[in-house]
């Protein structure tokens, strides 16, 4: 009887190694038809943002988008996760691009900030615009102990564009303009006189800056171009905006799960709805001001 199950562990323990070998050979089988792929993959021979030209003649230019193109594709599941997020977002932000008269390009902008996902950077930057919290209290959006209006999707996205259009009525770029998002429309004024450069090209910046426009241009660039990829998806698989109606608020709200009640949903769906209320509850609004608080239709 042991040496039976001396047998039957021994021919388990093989098993099991073959398969693990089948499972390594697979995985290396995989990786050389994906690196074989994005070896045949380029970037295009021309690109711009906002209909200004990205000068790819110029060698450090090139290799520079390289260097996003080919990083981000490595990245399928984040650019999966984009292109199912821009379904929810992009309507809103092209009707503000529209609204307010800017290009329609800017909305890649938020990409590269937060991937599309109410996120807070190492910085304490948050929101889909990444605002830092002077920035959004100068541009009018309210932050507190009880309200973040970095995390209001459609406010926040009306400051970040009026931000970036502050940008371009100084620099009348909106690659600078969009430079000047990321470190600050000062701090690209300040290099552009100290290097006598004439454009965000012939600027020396510090590597986060350095790289942004590359990888803006390079996600306009696959997002507006999923197929050409790989990346198919159906519009029925990206995330719709949700269906929601307002509720307009002029006093405290003491407790918002039994608010949530009185509409007919739950904290839950407020809380996921209006990622800007921080508490269990909202003090009165200033006089004359009032919460637009969103609830499933």
């Amino acid at each position: 009887m042991k040496r039976f199950f001396f047998v039957l562990a021994l021919v388990a323990t093989i098993a099991c190694n073959r398969a693990s070998e089948l499972r390594s050979q697979a995985n290396m089988e995989n990786a050389y038809h994906f690196n074989t792929y994005l070896s045949t993959l380029e970037i295009p021979s021309k690109m711009d943002f906002c209909g200004e030209r990205i000068p790819l003649e110029i060698p450090e230019v090139k290799e520079s988008v390289e260097r996003e193109f080919y990083l981000l594709l490595q990245q399928p599941g984040q650019v999966i996760l984009y292109l199912k997020r821009s379904g929810r977002y992009f309507p809103m932000f092209e009707k503000a691009a529209k609204d307010l008269g800017l290009p329609d390009d800017l909305k890649y902008l938020a990409v590269a900030e937060s991937a599309l996902y109410m996120s807070r950077s190492s910085k304490s930057a948050v929101g889909l615009w990444q605002f830092m919290e002077a920035t959004a209290k100068a541009i009018g959006l309210v932050v507190n102990d009880y309200v973040d209006e970095r995390r209001n999707p459609e406010k926040s996205t009306y400051c970040g564009l009026k931000y970036l259009k502050q940008g371009y009525n100084k620099h009348k770029s909106w690659i600078s303009a969009a430079a000047g998002y990321n470190m600050g429309h000062g701090g690209v004024s300040e290099n552009l006189n100290f290097q006598g450069a004439k454009d965000y090209f012939e600027l020396f910046l510090n590597e986060e800056t350095s790289r942004y426009i590359f990888r803006i241009v390079c996600i306009k660039e696959i997002m507006s171009n999923p197929a050409k990829y790989g990346f198919k998806l159906r519009s029925d698989q990206c995330y719709q905006p949700d269906k929601v109606k307002i509720v307009k608020v002029e006093t405290a709200i003491p407790n918002l799960a039994n608010w949530a009640k009185q509409q007919g949903t739950t904290y839950k769906n407020v809380k996921l709805l209006n990622r800007w209320i921080l508490k269990r509850e909202l003090p009165a609004p200033e006089k004359g001001a009032s919460y637009q608080i969103a609830i499933p239709q």
